[in-house]
């Protein structure tokens, strides 16, 4: 097994994940956990979520603090929010994980469908960042990390109004890291690939398409949620500190 990179700079931070729950949103609650940050994550999934809490203090690492929390309402959200950087400190690394991303056709997509899916798979970000970055201007900058999708790139069919959420994703990221860099906070994306979590292994994962998914990547391995989390714990720790608006594919040579 490879050793794989702990970063100072992250103990004792107070770090929020969206989505912390499961699948890769549980990866990356687990590896900030292990450097020692203070980490604090909200999920709709309280079973998942407590059982996750559990596994880290089994492990040895502080407990995270979970929220339960639909991210659809604003108003909750932020309150919660606001009731983590009490606890934790103002939160100075917000990794805008939470997504949902439910098959669809052109034909049957509603405009509150659409409104939903925006709301599920990109307001949220928006109002998370809108609640932190008042902490992270008065401790001198943070870090965000946002959350785009491959699959607008490889046009995935009956994806569209995720795809359009996930694109815009990326607008956000670098409009926001223009206004919000003065102040030292970072903006960056990250691209997952198709990751190997439960629910994709479930509904997707066939013989024919990891075979078609080893055809079109360079490196010939399946992706899974603790390669995106390391990214994270890069774009969080200070060694990437000059690093913003920028997006990182990380997709195993994909696109």
């Amino acid at each position: 097994m490879p050793d794989f990179a702990i970063y100072p700079s992250l103990k004792g931070r107070s770090v929020f994940v969206s989505g912390g729950g499961s699948g890769i949103g549980a990866a990356i609650v687990k590896h900030f956990a292990a450097q020692g940050a203070r980490v604090a994550f909200a999920d709709i999934d309280e079973g998942a979520s407590l059982a996750l809490v559990q596994k880290i203090a089994a492990a040895g690492h502080a407990k995270p603090l979970f929220k339960l929390c639909d991210l659809r309402e604003i108003g909750a959200y932020q309150t919660a929010l606001a009731e983590v950087a009490a606890a934790h400190g103002p939160i100075t690394v917000l990794v805008n994980n939470a997504a949902h991303d439910d098959r669809h056709k052109l034909e049957d997509v509603t405009p509150a469908y659409w409104d939903e899916r925006i709301a599920v798979n990109l307001r949220h970000a928006y109002f998370a960042i809108q609640a932190v970055a008042p902490g992270m201007k008065r401790t001198g900058g943070g870090s965000i990390v946002n959350f785009s999708s491959v699959s607008y790139h490889v046009m995935t069919p009956n994806l569209s109004v995720y795809q359009a959420a996930k694109a815009a994703t990326i607008g956000m990221t670098r409009g926001l890291a223009r206004d919000l860099g003065p102040d030292g906070i970072r903006l960056n994306a990250i691209t997952p690939g198709w990751i190997m979590t439960q629910r994709q292994i479930d509904l997707w994962l066939t013989p024919e398409s990891e075979k078609a998914l080893m055809q079109a990547q360079c490196l010939k391995e399946k992706l899974y949620p603790p390669d995106i989390a390391r990214m994270a714990l890069w774009l969080a720790s200070d060694d990437s500190r000059l690093v913003t608006a920028q997006n990182f594919v990380v997709d195993g040579g994909r696109m």
